[in-house]
């Protein structure tokens, strides 16, 4: 059985002692708690039931003075929370049956929003998430001390696992006072928040609970397991203290839950290598050097996570590579045809691609973080060299090319970089290359820089697509015309003249006019 499946199965007991700990149990759970979710509060009279609902209510209310009445009389009281989210408070004590629920328009009222239910025997059966309380007196732990008695079902059972994870380790941490502050994500399912604590010291919290495996999209295998992207946040672990150990600028950990996902990390702040204006040349030039100086290390392909427990970094094969690129015939081609690629196109697109790559394989290896780009790199200016240049993403690193790091962070996605300034900065990286090793082949350094920067650009063509279509992310749309701009660029290189005929007939748009 999964941990997922445990929680959904396992109660969490908790004494608390007086009314506040009640109420903090309350504050706890407006975290953790999504429109659609119930929860069912059970107990006899006296219990904290409205005393539990209370501080939920007020918490996602924003008002901790609010007046919430027991809806003994009213059976339903509706609430409108700070971020516009709904919340039904309801006592079904006197309910007569279940035409009553129908009459008081209970399902419509509580569809989008979250219930809390006294006395919840009186629902019809439900299968969505639900929150399961029951509150009991117990004298034997003092006055006016209760037990609580979670279990969660439909999902929620995970997220309140995930939620005394948390808390836990904020509070071994030294992190339990702090305030937490959303960050913005990126295009995962991983969250980030900032912690403050009341003395002014910052952290990161990093929420990354483990992949579920998504359906099989060939040969049995999902998406994930194909391109070798990180199941755990065990990867995270394993590179951040790597690449540490190389004298580059990780986030140092400051506590870890591995099971739960939870991390907690040092803040790098939020200076940028990118402005308004561009790439910050100098910046960019410490990014490359950081790079140069990983490329010319040799590297480990397996790290310690913990006792007894390694991270194996996958290999960025063929396979990989040539199902990334297939994302441009299966989500951009349709974005902007109107209409799917016959499937001889698709197979001549797989073919065109199968040539391109052939041979990068053999070359040297190396770790491969794959979203070296201005979004996961930080400006440090009161540290020297490279280690001004601060590292956050990384654990889908996989042993690859050195040219796709390099391609990443001169062909970016987000920020526009002009040919001449891409080629000054593979000169210093070359020079920086040279340094450590002499025999370095710069022409065939160009040729794999070329056809995996192409394939990154074809590859990020369709993960835009599928984030507008699939997920409805337009915001990504806008830097559609930056990228095809990249990729008309590679594809002047010989190395791609396959690719470069298949465009040149199918998507024309996508195509140099001059070979």
């Amino acid at each position: 059985m999964d941990q997922e499946g445990m929680a959904e199965r396992t109660p969490w007991e908790i004494v608390l002692p007086d009314e506040s700990a009640t109420e903090d149990l309350g504050r706890f759970l407006a975290e953790i708690l999504r429109p659609g979710d119930l929860v069912a509060l059970s107990g006899g009279l006296g219990g904290g039931k409205t005393t539990l609902a209370r501080a939920v209510i007020r918490e996602i209310v924003g008002d901790p003075d609010l007046e919430v009445p027991s809806p003994t009389f009213t059976l339903v009281q509706p609430y409108e929370g700070r971020t516009g989210q709904a919340v039904v408070h309801a006592d079904l004590y006197r309910l007569r049956g279940p035409d009553e629920l129908v009459e008081l328009g209970f399902d419509e009222l509580t569809e989008r929003a979250i219930a809390l239910v006294e006395w919840p025997d009186r629902l019809p059966p439900r299968h969505g998430p639900t929150l399961a309380i029951d509150l009991s007196l117990k004298p034997e732990f003092g006055d006016d001390a209760r037990l609580a008695r979670l279990i969660g079902g439909g999902g929620l059972g995970g997220r309140l696992m995930r939620a005394r994870a948390l808390r836990v380790l904020l509070d071994r941490s030294g992190w339990g006072e702090a305030e937490r502050f959303h960050m913005q994500g990126d295009a995962s399912s991983r969250s980030y928040e900032r912690l403050v604590n009341p003395d002014g010291a910052k952290a990161v919290l990093m929420i990354s609970p483990p992949r579920a495996d998504g359906p099989p999209v060939r040969d049995g295998k999902p998406y994930s397991a194909i391109v070798h992207l990180a199941e755990s946040v065990h990867a995270f672990v394993a590179l951040d203290r790597g690449l540490r150990a190389l004298g580059l600028s990780a986030p140092k950990i400051l506590g870890e839950d591995l099971e739960a996902g939870i991390l907690i990390l040092e803040d790098l702040g939020t200076e940028p290598v990118a402005d308004q204006n561009g790439p910050r040349p100098e910046r960019y030039a410490e990014a490359v050097k950081v790079l140069a100086r990983l490329h010319g290390t040799s590297l480990p392909s397996v790290l310690p996570v913990a006792e007894g427990r390694d991270h194996v970094l996958p290999p960025y094969d063929r396979e990989a590579l040539l199902f990334e690129a297939e994302l441009l015939p299966e989500w951009y081609a349709p974005y902007v045809a109107n209409s799917p690629l016959p499937p001889a196109a698709r197979a001549a697109f797989v073919a065109a691609w199968s040539e391109a790559l052939e041979g990068l394989e053999s070359e040297a290896r190396t770790w491969t973080l794959r979203d070296y780009h201005s979004p996961n790199l930080i400006w440090l200016p009161d540290r020297d060299g490279i280690e001004r240049i601060g590292l956050i993403d990384f654990q889908d690193a996989v042993l690859g090319h050195p040219a796709y790091d390099v391609a990443s962070l001169l062909q970016d996605a987000r920020v526009d970089a002009s040919a001449e300034f891409e080629l000054r900065l593979l000169g210093l990286y070359a020079r920086e290359r040279k340094l450590r090793d002499a025999e370095f082949d710069m022409q065939g350094f160009a040729r794999a820089y070329a056809v995996l920067a192409a394939q990154r650009a074809t590859k990020i063509l369709g993960i835009f697509a599928r984030l507008d279509r699939r997920d409805g992310k337009p915001g990504y749309l806008a830097h559609l015309p930056r990228i095809e701009g990249y990729l008309a660029r590679n594809l002047a290189h010989p190395a791609l003249a396959g690719v470069r005929a298949w465009y040149a007939e199918h998507l024309p748009r996508l195509c140099p006019t001059e070979p």
